[in-house]
């Protein structure tokens, strides 16, 4: 991964690195036709600093996004450093709520592809009969749709919804997705994703899914949780795919 961008005086290293990574991640949402124009979010939170976290300037395109025009927050939105822009007041509700609450939870990604706003449409929200889906058993929550998320009072009632889960379906609306850092994040976001895709396509063409016993769901769930926190797989799997991104489309930056 390259960083052709000189770290500022006034950033810390380890900053700077954790900037580096979430641009990275706002492109590799664009590359991969995840972005809703300039809307939506991906937040990462600064290590070792309680209750602030990085997100984008709003009104930027995902592919404008350097490590550098990032911006610092708190937990209710507020502005940390000097910047020109500000964020977008509709991520600070899921976003600061998320990163109050959860230790275990570094960075917050917020889509909603069609694949994704379709199942989050559907009562019965994620099947888990595909090989994606079977991943996903267990580790999703749901949330009823209660207007754009704007309110504090709103902040409580997500939380509850999420438990200790780190999917959360926000009915009619799309998915935030969360974990212990970035790289982690963007992997279980390309698991949902392909399994909202999958589910889309099966259902589309019609006739009787092959269901899977409960504790092979069970079983593909627990393996895949695994491979995430234990080994370097989700590690690979991002660095990976930022050389094919830059490798396709040029340096980010």
């Amino acid at each position: 991964m390259r960083d052709s961008q000189q770290r500022p005086d006034h950033i810390s290293e380890q900053e700077w690195s954790l900037r580096v990574k979430l641009a990275h991640c706002y492109h590799l949402i664009d590359y991969f036709g995840w972005t809703e124009t300039i809307f939506n979010h991906i937040s990462a939170r600064l290590p070792h600093i309680e209750g602030e976290y990085l997100v984008n300037p709003f009104g930027l395109n995902y592919t404008e996004i350097t490590p550098e025009n990032l911006i610092k927050v708190d937990v209710n939105g507020e502005k940390l450093d000097d910047s020109p822009f500000d964020g977008n007041p509709a991520g600070f509700a899921l976003h600061g709520a998320i990163h109050a609450a959860r230790e275990d939870i570094h960075c917050v990604i917020h889509t909603h592809t069609n694949e994704v706003s379709a199942v989050a449409m559907k009562k019965q929200g994620f099947n888990h009969d595909s090989f994606y889906g079977a991943q996903l058993y267990g580790r999703v929550g749901y949330h009823d749709f209660e207007g754009i998320t704007l309110f504090d009072d709103e902040k409580s009632r997500m939380l509850e919804s999420l438990g200790q889960k780190h999917i959360l379906v926000l009915r009619n609306h799309g998915i935030a997705v969360g974990e212990f850092d970035i790289e982690r994040t963007f992997f279980l976001l390309w698991t949902v994703q392909r399994a909202a895709e999958i589910q889309v396509t099966s259902g589309a063409l019609g006739g009787d899914n092959v269901s899977l016993e409960q504790n092979i769901q069970e079983k593909c769930a627990d393996l895949t949780q695994m491979l995430i926190k234990e080994s370097g797989f989700a590690d690979k799997f991002y660095t990976a795919m930022v050389r094919k991104m830059e490798t396709d489309k040029g340096p980010c930056w």
